[in-house]
């Protein structure tokens, strides 16, 4: 009797004993031991890129289960390449992120452009922004203040492909205002196409805020080589609001600059395109993405760290002295249906973008 209660007793062991394992390995954090890849989807050196670093020498310190993070840039087609990557070839496996910037007009505009549904892809958060416009001082007869744009004789604007939203807002802030132009596109990143700007090839062009404030404003504005025109504002449908990002810049919104040329606001299908752009690029400028499919931990463990990042002290620091603002993810438990629910542009302005786009062809 007793040899058998002392039997009992061990296999009671043994079996605690390999609960406690499985208790053990159940809540191992998922990024333990692993290398985990941020996918930029525009080259070194651009806005994207800049503003990706600091990101993620910030941004890996929260992931539970210390993980080495490596930076990969997959450049080309205004980000759809490196987007498209992500959903259609990166392992499913948590070990690629994307960080993705131009994704939500680019997908809303044209979805069918995407072999693989972006709004499939499981989505980690998200963060707004705005772009700064500026311009060449000494485009004919001389281009001394943001009104004088209507003046402006043989202007050249530049872009990095015809279907980006950048390039698409340019166009379509110009054309707003009824100034002539000529647009050259093909760039393929916002270095090359400031490196254009500084040869004459182009004369106007526009950066999100980090490559304004990491790459214009202390150098091409502050040598007296271009003027900053106008940036775009936050629109929700009914206001219009300014972005934390371009505190501080002595800059007007867009519609206040044609307030002061024209006494009213803009109105038009070229308008309405552009409050369409602005809507989603202002809300979703960046949004971290995980391929279709990817495990729920990884979503859960990348989401906690965004959650986490947004109040790193050190990150802050950086990203004010590297960036000029501190972005602000949102990482809250509803945001992959948030996103979703946003990516959707009316029939009629896709249909309006579409022919648009149609007009421009690379001349680069």
């Amino acid at each position: 009797m007793i040899s058998m209660l002392r039997g009992a007793a061990r296999f009671g062991l043994v079996a605690l004993a390999l609960v406690a394992a499985s208790s053990a390995l159940a809540q191992e954090p998922f990024y333990k031991g692993k290398q985990l890849t941020l996918l930029v989807n525009f080259g070194a050196g651009s806005a994207t890129d800049i503003d990706a670093r600091v990101f993620a020498r910030h941004f890996v310190k929260h992931i539970d289960g210390a993980p080495q993070l490596i930076i990969q840039n997959m450049p080309g087609s205004g980000g759809a390449n490196g987007t498209m990557y992500l959903g259609e070839v990166a392992p499913k496996d948590g070990s690629v992120v994307g960080f993705l910037t131009a994704t939500a007009w680019n997908y809303a505009s044209a979805p069918e452009r995407f072999r693989v549904d972006f709004k499939t892809y499981e989505h980690v958060g998200f963060t707004g922004g705005t772009a700064v416009y500026y311009v060449r001082k000494d485009v004919p007869p001389g281009i001394n203040k943001p009104t004088d744009i209507v003046k402006a004789k043989g202007l050249v604007s530049g872009g990095v492909n015809a279907r980006t939203g950048r390039d698409i807002s340019i166009r379509l802030t110009l054309d707003v205002l009824g100034v002539p132009f000529r647009h050259v596109t093909g760039y393929g990143s916002g270095e090359r196409a400031r490196l254009a700007l500084q040869r004459q090839e182009i004369h106007l062009y526009s950066d999100t805020t980090p490559g304004y404030r990491g790459a214009v404003e202390g150098t091409l504005v502050k040598d007296g080589t271009v003027i900053p025109l106008w940036y775009d504002p936050h629109w929700d449908g009914k206001t219009f609001g300014k972005s934390k990002q371009v505190a501080g810049l002595p800059i007007k919104a867009y519609h206040e600059v044609y307030q002061e040329i024209f006494g009213k606001m803009p109105s038009g299908p070229h308008w309405d395109a552009y409050l369409a752009l602005i809507t989603l690029n202002g809300a979703m400028q960046r949004i971290l993405s995980l391929p279709p499919g990817a495990p729920p931990a990884a979503v859960a463990a990348l989401r906690a760290a965004l959650d986490r990042l947004n109040n790193d002290k050190e990150f802050h620091a950086e990203a004010t002295k590297t960036l000029g603002f501190i972005p602000e993810y949102d990482a809250r438990a509803d945001v992959a249906p948030r996103i979703r629910n946003a990516l959707t542009v009316r029939p009629e302005i896709r249909t309006f973008v579409a022919d648009y786009v149609k007009q421009q062809q690379p001349k680069k």
